[in-house]
């Protein structure tokens, strides 16, 4: 509700008051009282509801005629319960009487006109702006929550315009409209009435930088919607037109949710009334409030629906055999392919660490968002130049100073599918950051990124340990696979453990000496199972690289909710190089995920019996889950490089189904 305001009323001539139905104000019945009163009574036509509020010390019973001590501070309230026909069409009489109650001594008299005015926007987030009772000035999260929806204008409508959607102070679309949430002033009563008061819809200088606003005039064409709020303008005088009812806005959001913004932005549509002295006086505001909708990234649980792959110069075979497997992955996999050519990614293949791929959504609509990594390295400006356009967004952090570190690279930064712990549900799942062992020196993530990653609200971000390796990518030791059940996955984590479980079986077998690396050319490293069993250095470095698997496997399980049935052991090894880790073969959980099909690195184990024993054991860990594993040699175009198939591939994925608004944080 409105705040209150009070009319001053007057026995030498009568008060005119304008109010907007539905809206309590309160009459001043003691600034202009008769010598001798010392009861009042008040009388108001069947459109006006009068009501009295007073402490029960004061009043201890009603009084059966009405009249009303003046000294028992009784406040009156009114109320209009109609829009006007005409002005002044409405009245409350306030009588004065003396101690016998008898005789009137004198009496006030104010003339109403109610009217309509409505600040609206969608805020039972249906797609649909109605007429809401509710708190506009709040917002509340949950399915029982209220509160409209705010996209980021962060896409690229028209070719002519030269850069993102919401730099722009005017539309170079029609298009651009829709990725908008509406806003409607709603007026209704006398005409005289609105032209001797003004309409100013305004906003707080903290949210200037944060939101624009248009004002649609009437028209269909581009020249017909003019930006009215912004950076450069905090409020705006609304001209209505004679008869007008309805005037329509369009707000567009500027930034995203950040460690200085929370996401909410108001505003106040102010009635403002002009004296004869050309003074101003506000006599009634409506306000509302909007959450600017969150980033929000897509798990490896969703439906592939686009996948990324770099061409590099095409003197590297081994270059276009990988393009040339991916592919066919997506083809088996019924997704889009996009092939990044060397023009645009100026021979750097790494476009899983360049971007993320996630997406924005308000009840209206939704739309992909790439999220750009501040590496820039050679694809530094392919999701700029050749991603953002009409409905696909584009949004990054940079660091103000210092650069980025490998870990500031998406590769190392991965999302859950939706989890439930100790009872708190996650939806949406939850944000894997890489970062520094807890509370000593090392590698970071940018704050400038995690600020970012926190702010979005939900999906909550855990951090983990992935400074142990020498690129620091949590991909590199975890992924996640869809698979029957309640929870719909299963955790991958590498595992030197069940490697060397493995190959001892295999000794116990009588193949101690089969060959790791047996299928590669120019392979010089090439090593028996009884060689790897008995290598000391071998068995230390992983010892070591189990042991940061396992810190991260404690976390995954306390804040994911999992217990050991949901984590599955795939066999790895690593090798230390200058006290940091890295994958000894082709590291096999760095896969990418295709709904059930896999692209799994070709990791060249011993081969047995005509197999490879690590495929084979990795078939039979997750055959039973349904899912097709494809091995890929990823061996020179990735391996050596110190990366595998997912550092060198991305995906872009269906949104969920559930809408973000109805989280409770």
């Amino acid at each position: 509700m409105a705040q209150q305001r009070a009319i001053r009323l007057s026995l030498k001539k009568p008060t005119h008051a304008v109010c907007v139905v539905g809206t309590d104000t309160s009459v001043d019945v003691y600034g202009s009282v008769p010598p001798g009163a010392m009861t009042f009574k008040v009388a108001g036509s069947s459109t006006v509801e009068t009501y009295l509020e007073y402490d029960p010390k004061n009043v201890s019973e009603l009084p059966a005629d009405e009249h009303w001590p003046l000294d028992a501070e009784v406040d009156v309230i009114i109320s209009m319960r109609a829009v006007s026909q005409n002005v002044d069409d409405a009245k409350v009489q306030v009588t004065y009487y003396g101690r016998n109650g008898s005789q009137a001594l004198g009496q006030a008299l104010l003339y109403l006109t109610g009217i309509e005015v409505s600040l609206d926007v969608d805020m039972d987030r249906t797609g649909t702006i109605k007429k809401n009772k509710a708190d506009k000035k709040t917002w509340n999260w949950g399915p029982e929550g209220h509160g409209a929806v705010l996209l980021v204008n962060c896409d690229k409508d028209s070719s002519v315009s030269e850069g993102i959607d919401y730099s722009n102070s005017h539309l170079y679309s029609m298009a651009d409209l829709q990725d908008m949430s509406k806003m409607l002033l709603s007026t209704n009563g006398p005409d005289e009435v609105f032209e001797k008061h003004r309409l100013v819809l305004h906003m707080s200088v903290n949210d200037a930088d944060k939101v624009a606003v248009f004002h649609a005039q009437g028209g269909s064409h581009i020249s017909d919607f003019k930006r009215v709020l912004g950076p450069d303008k905090l409020s705006y005088t609304v001209h209505r037109a004679v008869g007008e009812k309805e005037i329509t806005f369009y707000v567009e959001g500027l930034t995203f949710p950040d460690a200085d913004f929370l996401g909410l932005i108001s505003f106040d549509l102010t009635l403002m009334d002009t004296d004869e002295m050309l003074l101003e006086t506000p006599i009634f505001t409506d306000s509302v409030v909007f959450r600017v909708a969150p980033w929000i990234m897509t798990p490896n649980t969703q439906t592939p629906l686009e996948v990324y792959v770099c061409s590099i110069d095409e003197k590297e075979t081994s270059q276009a055999k990988f393009v040339d497997a991916v592919t066919n992955l997506a083809l088996r996999a019924n997704c889009q392919l996009t092939i990044c050519p060397p023009v645009d990614n100026r021979n750097d293949r790494w476009i899983q660490d360049e971007m993320e791929f996630g997406y924005i959504e308000a009840p209206h609509k939704s739309f992909p968002v790439v999220f750009d990594s501040p590496r820039n390295r050679g694809l530094k400006d392919f999701p700029f130049k050749r991603l953002l356009g009409p409905d696909f967004g584009y949004v990054t952090r940079e660091p103000a100073y210092g650069g980025a570190s490998s870990l500031d690279s998406f590769g190392n930064l991965d999302v859950s599918p939706p989890v439930t712990v100790r009872g708190k549900e996650y939806p949406l799942g939850r944000i894997l950051i890489g970062s520094s062992f807890p509370k000593s020196g090392g590698r970071r993530m940018a704050k400038v990124v995690r600020n970012f990653l926190y702010a979005q609200k939900v999906q909550a971000p855990v951090e983990l340990y992935s400074d142990w390796l020498s690129v620091g990518h949590v991909d590199e030791f975890l992924s996640f696979v869809p698979a029957p059940g309640q929870k719909g996955f299963r955790l991958l984590l590498a595992s030197p453990n069940a490697c060397f479980k493995l190959f001892q079986e295999k000794k116990d077998e009588g193949y101690g000496t089969a060959i790791q690396f047996e299928g590669l050319k120019n392979e010089k490293k090439k090593i028996t199972i009884d060689e790897m069993l008995n290598d000391k250095s071998l068995r230390s470095d992983n010892q070591y690289a189990q042991k940061c698997i396992d810190w991260n496997r404690e976390v995954l399980k306390r804040e994911l909710g999992l217990s050991e049935r949901d984590i599955i052991d795939i066999p790895q090894l690593y090798k230390l190089s200058d006290s940091s880790a890295e994958a000894y073969f082709p590291d096999m959980v760095n896969m990418i995920v295709l709904g059930k099909i896999l692209g799994i690195p070709k990791p060249f184990g011993p081969i047995i019996n005509g197999r490879c024993c690590l495929e084979e054991r990795v078939q039979d860990l997750l055959s039973p889950l349904g899912l097709k594993c494809i091995f890929i040699d990823d061996y020179l175009s990735y391996h050596v490089l110190m990366g595998e198939i997912h550092c060198g591939t991305n995906v872009r994925r269906k949104p969920f189904s559930f809408k973000w608004w109805n989280i409770i944080p």
